[in-house]
């Protein structure tokens, strides 16, 4: 199955979930991963997450692994005087208003080919690195340069640690644990992994839904310990190449729903 369809089916996650903001409310007020300190220090703000599911698959088969979320932005834009820039909270040009605040960028980190045989002996561990940085781009009007808009954001940092145990011949339990290790400075949703996910592929291996496993797997199934998301089967019904796992309840093969497809 393409990875395409699997972004629009996590990116329907992601927006239908955050978005729109009301505007009485901080835009970031559930979901996500925080910076490990403040996690720590704060019951109900968690730091990791942990899927567990079960693949039947050969040693050497093979899994790939993406984390992908929601990273805070923040805009200011700013009115052309002369050859300075004046910050403002709003600014039209021609036609189009512009307005300072906050939006979200979505991040993704991959690693690919890991081989279960490997992973068995010695987990594989992924770095999460996101730089700060920022980015201006120009407002032009039929008189030139009118203003700006600037976006900038905080460095992230994070690991993924992906390890699988045998179970039984040709069944593996796969664990792919995400932390977020950010050294948090100032705002704290600034440094979040916001409604933080994990999408697991495997070509020659075949996952097994935790939500309807078979009767003899079940109570290996049921042995899965998922922590702040749970793992189910995307694509067409009876695809089990591919696992999504989400922060929020889901069925195995969610659809992106028509309303949503309208309002995209």
């Amino acid at each position: 199955m393409a990875m395409d369809h699997v972004r629009r089916i996590a990116q329907a996650m992601l927006y239908e979930r955050h978005l729109p903001w009301p505007q009485d409310r901080h835009p970031w007020a559930s979901g996500g991963l925080h910076p490990e300190l403040y996690g720590r220090a704060h019951d109900g703000h968690p730091w990791r997450m942990q899927t567990q599911c079960l693949i039947e698959a050969g040693p050497a088969d093979t899994v790939d692994v993406h984390v992908r979320f929601l990273h805070v932005v923040t805009r200011e834009v700013a009115r052309a005087r002369g050859s300075e820039l004046e910050p403002v909270t709003e600014l039209t040009v021609d036609g189009t208003r512009h307005l300072a605040g906050q939006e979200a960028k979505e991040r993704e980190e991959a690693v690919s080919g890991l081989e279960l045989a490997r992973l068995a002996s010695a987990p594989s561990v992924m770095e999460i690195v996101v730089p700060a940085d920022q980015e201006a781009v120009w407002l032009i009007d039929s008189k030139g340069r009118a203003g700006a808009v600037l976006r900038c954001w905080e460095a992230l940092h994070g690991r993924a640690e992906v390890r699988a145990e045998p179970l039984r011949d040709r069944l593996f339990r796969l664990t792919v644990r995400v932390a977020n290790t950010t050294r948090c400075l100032g705002e704290v949703w600034k440094h979040t992994f916001v409604s933080a996910h994990s999408v697991v592929r495997t070509r020659g291996g075949r996952f097994v839904s935790l939500l309807n496993p078979p009767e003899d797997l079940r109570p290996l199934a049921d042995g899965c310990r998922n922590i702040g998301t749970w793992p189910v089967l995307v694509g067409p019904e009876g695809e089990r190449h591919t696992m999504l796992s989400a922060p929020i309840v889901l069925r195995d093969h969610p659809k992106i729903s028509p309303r949503l497809h309208e309002a995209r």
